[in-house]
């Protein structure tokens, strides 16, 4: 254990032996009652606590829920410090999530040989929290232009649908579509077409607003989710990018070239979308009316006529 090491004693004094073994290993914070534990731990994220239940009795407890009511807390080694050993009160602290118990006749040794096997632990958790935290972000990443993925874009899409029903707010969806993408892998290759749509997605993220969701929707398309905004506030977003899509210098060492981008807008309320796949069709239909149209446009969804259908 190194000097960084801070361990709180809360409950009577700790035996000097004890005292001086853990104070040679770190730094030994003393709290007498158990406000003060909660007050300490309040002002220092301690590596370790050693807890006086002879001292504190239900107080103990209540520290020990205090500490770890703390995301950093969480996993610190937390050991019950007691003469008495009754089997319900061990059974209470391990259930309460104390970590170990152990008694005042404990060697001096022994007791920082079991907060390092709990600090050790704790590392390992921490460890294991930080790489399942990772994967779990990679899970939702689009590998290639590492904005949002397919996956991530529906669960953020049924979130903000369900946020704008709830508080009557309004929500828009851009999707984007490339137009002849296979041209570029066909005549500049697979290598070239792949950093086109990292510079598309680049361009993207750069164009539209903080609050403005963007994802990789799949292939070359791409789309965008404006929560609390209008079509018309969504129609600006979208020839904004529209135009700095249409800017892009892209190009390989055979040469330069530019590509292009049909965008269909699809809001709601609208009497044609009650659901977030609905809102997604909608815009599907307005990007296929602007590739039908001639491509590099944007087209927003039209909803039918029931007077005409009826006619």
């Amino acid at each position: 254990m190194g000097a960084s090491l801070h361990i709180l004693w809360a409950g009577s004094e700790p035996p000097l032996a004890h005292r001086s073994a853990l104070t040679a290993a770190g730094e030994v914070a003393h709290a007498a009652e158990m406000l003060d534990g909660m007050r300490l731990s309040n002002e220092t994220d301690f590596d370790a606590a050693i807890v006086d239940l002879d001292a504190l009795h239900d107080g103990a407890f209540t520290l020990l829920r205090h500490l770890r009511a703390r995301a950093s807390r969480r996993h610190m080694p937390v050991l019950f410090w007691s003469a008495k050993g009754r089997l319900e009160e061990r059974v209470k602290a391990f259930t309460a999530g104390a970590d170990d118990w152990v008694e005042p006749a404990i060697d001096p040794n022994e007791l920082l040989a079991r907060i390092q096997r709990g600090l050790s632990l704790r590392s390992r958790i921490d460890a294991l929290l930080s790489e399942t935290e990772r994967l779990y972000e990679l899970s939702l990443t689009d590998g290639l232009t590492q904005i949002a993925n397919h996956r991530c874009f529906q669960d953020r899409l049924r979130d903000e649908f369900r946020r704008a029903q709830r508080y009557d707010d309004p929500l828009a969806l851009i999707l984007l579509d490339l137009d002849h993408f296979k041209d570029v892998n066909d005549l500049h290759g697979h290598v070239a077409g792949d950093q086109v749509l990292k510079d598309v997605a680049a361009c993207i993220r750069k164009s539209v607003r903080e609050t403005d969701f963007t994802a990789r929707y799949g292939g070359e398309e791409f789309a965008i989710i404006l929560p609390k905004t209008q079509l018309a506030g969504a129609l600006t977003v979208a020839e904004r990018v529209w135009s700095d899509v249409g800017k892009l210098k892209l190009g390989t060492d055979q040469g330069s070239f530019k590509v292009t981008a049909s965008l269909g807008l699809s809001g709601y309320p609208s009497r044609s979308v009650a659901s977030a796949e609905q809102l997604v069709r909608c815009a599907d239909e307005a990007l296929y009316r602007a590739k039908r149209e001639g491509r590099n446009k944007i087209a927003i969804y039209q909803a039918p006529n029931p007077l005409a259908e009826a006619s």
